[in-house]
């Protein structure tokens, strides 16, 4: 076993999945791709970026200023943005990659947005929808949704159907509930190492996608 598999399977072994650090066990992910990857220095930068955010939510928290905030300094100072032109690359689904490029897909990018809030006491948790990684503000009835990869685009369920519907091309004339619940810390996890296994053997990369099924062999429960 790897240090960065066994670093990773240590952070997801938590009595409380909301304990986990989802930007450091993202980070040993990364790992498998650079053995060397400092993890310390891309946590440095993701605490750097949160202090920059916490002096700029005002005193008057209301839910949709502080997202409105959030993405002014994510999406206009820093230039975050969805990478639609390659959406495929397995760079995409590697946290230091997104940290240093500026661009990823829906669920690395939510990972940094997850982390920001959590940092300013603001707490959000992820939509699993189909296709397309949402977040939402986590408390009762909040009623919306992020589009982290949208520049933080604020989402209904109406939103979120015809997105979908874009997605698939055909109807969906309603949205079962369970698409629209949170999902744990380690379903996000699972979810990007599936997307990289899929990367991986379009490319077709067949020896780094045994590699990430030796890490979801680790993790999921067997069929």
């Amino acid at each position: 076993m790897t240090k960065s598999l066994a670093n990773f399977l240590t952070e997801i072994d938590r009595p409380d999945d909301r304990e986990i650090n989802l930007s450091k066990a993202a980070l040993y992910i990364a790992q498998i791709e650079d053995p060397n990857l400092d993890v310390d220095r891309y946590l440095q930068a993701l605490a750097d970026m949160s202090a920059d955010l916490a002096q700029r939510i005002p005193a008057d928290r209301y839910p949709l200023k502080v997202i409105q905030v959030i993405n002014e300094y994510l999406y206009t100072e820093l230039g975050f943005y969805g990478n639609e032109a390659d959406y495929y690359n397995p760079c995409n689904s590697f946290l230091n990659e997104v940290i240093d490029r500026r661009t990823g897909i829906p669920i690395t990018l939510a990972i940094i947005y997850l982390h920001l809030a959590k940092a300013i006491d603001f707490p959000m948790v992820g939509i699993g929808m189909p296709g397309h990684f949402l977040i939402r503000p986590n408390f009762a009835n909040a009623g919306i949704f992020v589009d982290v990869f949208d520049r933080g685009e604020i989402l209904f369920v109406e939103d979120c159907r015809q997105k979908l519907m874009k997605i698939y091309q055909q109807d969906i004339p309603f949205l079962p509930p369970e698409i629209l619940q949170p999902v744990s810390n380690r379903q996000i996890l699972q979810r990007i190492l599936h997307n990289l296994q899929a990367n991986y053997l379009h490319q077709p990369d067949f020896n780094r996608a045994l590699a990430i099924k030796h890490w979801l062999d680790k993790i999921e429960p067997a069929q």
